[in-house]
């Protein structure tokens, strides 16, 4: 009936084709003389009244109608019974009643029907003719006369709906999980794409976001921000109220002490969550072994099952105190009776300190290597020179106290104490090299071998050489030879010398450096009371201020070499004064004739011959050859004879 009533319609309109134009010629005559209508329209108005007939307005300026009203208003009523009147910018429901390859074609009751694309039905791969699918009406007729729909649009405006009111309701939404993004998981509901974050996935944490693509999940709408058209939802609120009412009840049943059986959920650096089956609880890394561990994951693996003991719980804030080394005894209780002190133990390093370190000699059994321990060296260093943390080391047990679970030990006693017989192997007098290891004002340490050290006093290093601090003499690090002087084994000590390694100079000096006699000598430092003089050998003496007064009658001065007379010779002080003024004294005494100066002044000449003889053979700087002065000696004894 439709068809026939449009053919009809279209062969009237092509009819009256030829009167277009006339009928716009009439229209526009009409708009030109509208000035007179309202004469013409009181004209008519009078007719109507005089007649009694309703005048058709609505027929003014239009062609004869070839429909009486009667037909027309048939025409209307078949005509509006078959065509729904629609709306732009509004959802319809639809029904497809053709598909091809590219294209479904819908009809939702209009004139025309609708073309959509067939891409917009990919989330439906069972899409078939007949099915009844929202549309979206973008226009009603295009420039072509067809109407324009989107099944996307209207699943899209639906969809946001549907989402807002289950965000408002609380309503449980399945979606598909579509694909992983970064931080989580991509969803469609409804047709929207919403996130997932990971840690709403579950009330465990997901190391593989991957087992979820492609599958249907229920979850619940947490988030909608308009503005930007996000969505939120999450799976994990699904499981926490269901878990909710799980914990209530387990938390009623929980005793301290109850052993539970549970699995490990999650491993941190401090600690060990563990699900015990609706509620969780920790295992603090020190509840964990009663051995020292740097990390949880020493003792246990993620979804393995283990038993734990309750230790403590707090009903308010749903918190489980666990522990997992209080199913097992204690170390300490289950020590060897037989281990005492004295016996040899073996055990890894757990932790150094700069005083010592601690070995483990069993799990929850550890003993303290004092750093004084390690070494039978006086010298102390730190733990750390000697081990380091997992070292497997032997030591001897030296206290043990199983009630206070207390134990030290010893790593130096594996070896000989070197001091049990220090007289043996470093008897007196004897002459032995050493390492310089330290240097103070008042000497310098030597050790001889690893824990035997001894000590150079600063008048021990030279005789004649007056040293003001031993890093004159020597260096820490440097070989040196020394004599052992002393043996103090109770306080482990032991006085070495350097200078004894020859004989003492100045039994010979005194012959040498007589009273009165003279030798050449070299200001080397000058001071508020008088100079310093370096005389042969390599032996300093002393001018006073009033002796150092040149004939001229200047001051001497550093780098002088004069000739200096010997006023005064103390052997066991090891002080020799000497004087420059003196000689010119005399000299001039001797010129006024005076007897006594002269004898001193010849005196002081046949010294000079001697002190000359021995310039001729050794050298001025040092201490000279023991044999020369040895001679020299024996040779001043004969003359003395």
């Amino acid at each position: 009936m439709p068809e026939l009533r449009y053919k009809k319609r279209h062969t009237k309109m092509s009819e009256n084709k030829e009167t277009v134009e006339e009928v716009k010629d009439q229209a526009l005559t009409q708009e030109e003389t509208s000035t007179p209508s309202d004469e013409l329209r009181k004209e008519i108005l009078i007719n109507q009244s005089q007649t009694g007939e309703d005048f058709n307005w609505d027929g003014i300026g239009k062609n004869e109608d070839l429909y009486s009203d009667s037909e027309r208003k048939e025409l209307e009523e078949m005509y509006n019974s078959t065509v729904t009147s629609i709306d732009q910018h509004e959802v319809y429901e639809g029904t497809i009643i053709q598909k091809t390859k590219k294209e479904v074609v819908i009809n939702i009751g209009y004139k025309s029907e609708g073309v959509i694309s067939l891409s917009e039905f990919r989330y439906n791969p069972d899409l078939k003719v007949g099915d009844t699918v929202q549309v979206y009406v973008e226009n009603q007729e295009d420039k072509y006369g067809q109407l324009q729909l989107s099944h996307a649009r209207a699943r899209t405006m639906w969809a946001w709906k549907r989402v807002n009111q289950a965000l408002e309701d609380g309503e449980i939404v399945t979606g598909f999980v579509k694909c992983r993004t970064k931080g989580g998981l991509i969803v469609d509901v409804f047709g929207v794409e919403a996130f997932l974050p990971g840690s709403q996935i579950d009330v465990k944490p997901i190391r593989d976001y991957d087992i979820y693509v492609g599958k249907n999940m229920e979850f619940k709408v947490v988030k909608i921000n308009h503005e930007f058209k996000n969505v939120v939802v999450s799976h994990k609120a699904l499981i926490e109220a269901e878990l909710e009412t799980q914990k209530v009840e387990i938390m009623s049943k929980l005793e301290k002490g109850q052993v539970l059986e549970g699995v490990v959920k999650n491993i941190t650096s401090y600690g060990v969550f563990v699900d015990l089956g609706g509620v969780d609880g920790l295992i603090h890394i020190t509840d964990l072994s009663w051995g020292r561990i740097n990390h949880p994951e020493e003792i246990v693996t993620l979804d393995q099952s283990i038993n734990v003991v309750i230790l403590d719980f707090d009903d308010d804030k749903k918190r489980i105190a666990l522990g997992l080394k209080q199913l097992s005894k204690h170390p300490w209780e289950a020590l060897d009776e037989k281990l005492e002190v004295g016996a040899k133990v073996k055990g890894k390093v757990v932790i150094l300190l700069d005083y010592g370190a601690f070995v483990e000699i069993a799990p929850g059994v550890e003993g303290l290597i004092h750093v004084s321990e390690m070494s039978w060296s006086q010298h102390l260093k730190t733990a750390s020179d000697f081990f380091k943390v997992g070292d497997e080391v032997e030591s001897v047990i030296m206290t043990l106290d199983r009630e206070e679970r207390k134990m030290s030990l010893s790593y130096r006693r594996l070896t000989e104490d070197p001091w049990e017989n220090i007289a043996e192997k470093f008897p007196v007098d004897s002459k032995f090299k050493g390492k310089v290891t330290s240097l103070s004002n008042f000497g310098v340490f030597v050790e001889l071998e690893e824990g035997i050290d001894g000590l150079i006093h600063i008048s021990d290093l030279s005789w004649s050489k007056k040293i003001n601090h031993p890093n004159e003499f020597t260096k820490v690090g440097e070989e040196i030879e020394v004599v052992v002087l002393e043996i103090d084994k109770d306080n482990r000590r032991l006085s070495l010398g350097h200078k004894q390694l020859e004989e003492n100079p100045w039994e010979v000096f005194e012959t040498v450096f007589s009273e009165g006699s003279i030798h050449q000598g070299t200001v080397t430092v000058e001071g508020d009371k008088g100079y310093s003089v370096t005389l042969p050998y390599g032996i300093e003496g002393f001018c006073p201020g009033k002796h150092g007064v040149k004939e001229s009658g200047a001051k001497l001065a550093v780098d002088d070499k004069l000739d200096f007379m010997i006023i005064e010779f103390n052997k066991n002080a090891k002080k020799i004064i000497v004087s420059h003024a003196r000689i010119h004294e005399d000299a001039n005494r001797e010129l006024s004739g005076d007897d006594s100066p002269k004898k001193k002044v010849v005196k002081g000449r046949s010294t000079k011959k001697a002190v000359k003889r021995i310039n001729d053979n050794v050298e001025k700087t040092t201490l000279g050859d023991l044999d020369i002065l040895s001679s020299l000696k024996e040779q001043s004894k004969g003359s003395k004879k």
